[in-house]
């Protein structure tokens, strides 16, 4: 798993959280090297304290690998490489997109758009462009051929301006392998990447969607998931039927006084699948948060389900899928 570790910089979490901030990317890399390595982007001047933040987080020293590829951000998901599997050979090999801070919203971004390039060099892995801005949070898999993304995100005029949308399902269909594009309209609110699916809609299996739901009638977010949802419940999955949609609440909203997201963006599919486990944000909300743990436990009977307080983290925006991005065998 690779995520890239915060940097030094006042812009984010209004720069009076670096300290904690910290302590929880310790804690995540440390929860994910129980089942599998941790692959961690930094610049090398700051290896040797992130190396000890993890050690005191007790972390699987063998398993924690720092890699000198300075950034701009946190969000790995988006910016790092989506990787492919040949299904013959077994080869692995690293796609590589064009990303802009979701719309030029928050420069530089140079350093990260750079990052798939590093990682492909650094494992001598081959690297193929896949021709259009993309961020990993906006498209969600089954392996079976059906990729799941917003309307909001990749038909947006600050992505692709110049790409109808058969251009963007053919270069999707083209890098990734999948046959089927399965579209919802848009996102939560607060979300500043203007509606990635992973905050809305997750599969469990090929067969299986987790779909995000507001029970709350007065909530913006209310409409926008029942949307959502009825579109999940037309589409069809691999045999032909239609997918099994389970309905996941929201957690109750979010807030911080005088911050620049007024709702957060808080979601309890964000969550993180590693080889045996499954790390699941949780927002201090015990009722909510015990809710959900329970649901991803019966969904995942055969993995380690983990809760991870994240509510100091989506200040931001993103929990743990949005940090972290997965490198195949």
């Amino acid at each position: 798993m690779w995520p890239s570790w915060p940097v030094d910089d006042p812009r984010h979490w209004g720069g009076a959280k670096q300290a904690l901030i910290w302590r929880k990317f310790a804690q995540i890399a440390a929860a994910i090297s129980r089942f599998e390595p941790v692959r961690i982007n930094a610049p090398g001047a700051s290896h040797r304290a992130i190396a000890a933040a993890c050690e005191r987080e007790l972390a699987v020293p063998e398993r924690v690998e720092l890699f000198d590829h300075p950034h701009n951000d946190v969000w790995c998901r988006d910016h790092g490489p989506i990787f492919v599997k040949h299904t013959a050979s077994g080869e692995v090999a690293v796609t590589d997109w064009g990303f802009n801070a979701w719309g030029e919203k928050f420069p530089p971004w140079d350093l990260d758009d750079a990052i798939p390039g590093r990682i492909a060099a650094a494992l001598g892995m081959a690297r193929f462009e896949g021709g259009m801005i993309l961020e990993g949070g906006a498209i969600e898999i089954n392996g079976a051929g059906h990729l799941l993304t917003t309307e909001a995100v990749l038909l947006n005029a600050n992505r692709n301006p110049d790409l109808t949308r058969a251009d963007i399902e053919q270069r999707l269909r083209d890098g990734l392998g999948v046959a089927e594009i399965l579209w919802l309209r848009q996102g939560i609110e607060g979300d500043d990447t203007d509606g990635h699916i992973d905050d809305l809609a997750r599969f469990a299996d090929p067969h299986t969607l987790l779909a995000c739901v507001e029970r709350n009638h007065h909530s913006p977010n209310h409409q926008i998931l029942a949307e959502n949802l009825s579109r999940l419940r037309s589409y069809l999955n691999p045999q032909g039927r239609p997918f099994e949609v389970l309905e996941f609440p929201l957690p109750q909203a979010c807030e911080v006084a005088g911050w620049r997201l007024p709702v957060l963006p808080a979601s309890y599919v964000n969550f993180l699948i590693v080889n045996g486990g499954v790390l699941v944000p949780t927002f201090r909300q015990a009722q909510n948060d015990d809710r959900a743990l329970g649901m991803l436990r019966e969904v995942f009977s055969e993995r380690e389900v983990i809760g991870i307080d994240c509510l100091d983290l989506v200040e931001e925006g993103g929990t743990l899928h949005c940090i972290s991005q997965q490198q195949p065998a």
